[in-house]
C-alpha cells in the first residue's frame, strides 16, 4: 500500500526538491539552512541551441536563453531542461491557437445527431501551460520567483526610486 511505501521510503518521496544553492544565494537564504558547498558547479554560460529545434520552440529558444545568461542563471547543462521548455511552449502555443475560436466542436454521432464536444486541444493547453509555468519557477522566470531573488552586485543606480527618495538602503 502506499501507507508501506511511505513508511520505508521515509524522506525520500516526501516534500519539496531541494533548490539549487545558486538559487538559495540569490534568494538570500531565507531559511538560514546550511548551504551545500560540494553541489556540483556546472559550466556558467548558454547551451547551444538543439539543430532539431524548429519554429516556435526555437524563437522560444532564442528569446529566453539571452535573458537567462544575462541575469547568470543559466549554465551549459540546462540544454535538456531548456529544450523540453520550449518544446512545451511551442505546444502551448499551437494548441491556444487552435481553440482562439471556439473551445468545441460539432460531430455527428452514430443516430447522426449532431453533438459539442471540447476540442482535444484544450486538455493539452492547460497541461502545456502548467508545464510550462513550473519550467518558468524553475529558471526564475515568473514574478513571485523573481521576488525571491536577490541579485548580487546591484549597482546604486539601478536602487529601487523609493529607496533613492528617502535615503534609505535596499535590501541588496
Amino acid at each position: 500500500t502506499s501507507r508501506e511505501i511511505s513508511q520505508n521510503w521515509g524522506s525520500l518521496m516526501e516534500g519539496r526538491p531541494p533548490k539549487p544553492v545558486a538559487i538559495k544565494i540569490l534568494e538570500g537564504n531565507r531559511g538560514h539552512r546550511p548551504i551545500n558547498d560540494a553541489e556540483p558547479k556546472p559550466t556558467f554560460g548558454a547551451p547551444t541551441c538543439p539543430k532539431w529545434l524548429t519554429g516556435e520552440a526555437k524563437r522560444e529558444w532564442k528569446r529566453i536563453v539571452p535573458e537567462l545568461e544575462a541575469a547568470g542563471m543559466i549554465s551549459v547543462v540546462d540544454r535538456v531542461a531548456l529544450t523540453e521548455y520550449c518544446q512545451i511552449y511551442a505546444r502551448w502555443r499551437k494548441a491556444e491557437t487552435a481553440i482562439q475560436d471556439s473551445f468545441t466542436y460539432e460531430f455527428k454521432d452514430i443516430d447522426f445527431q449532431t453533438k459539442r464536444k471540447v476540442k482535444p486541444e484544450v486538455d493539452i493547453a492547460i497541461n502545456s501551460a502548467n508545464q510550462v509555468r513550473q519550467f518558468c519557477t524553475e529558471f526564475g522566470l515568473t514574478p513571485s520567483s523573481r521576488s525571491r531573488m536577490v541579485v548580487l552586485g546591484l549597482k546604486k543606480e539601478n536602487r529601487d526610486p523609493l529607496d533613492k527618495m528617502l535615503g534609505t538602503k535596499s535590501k541588496n
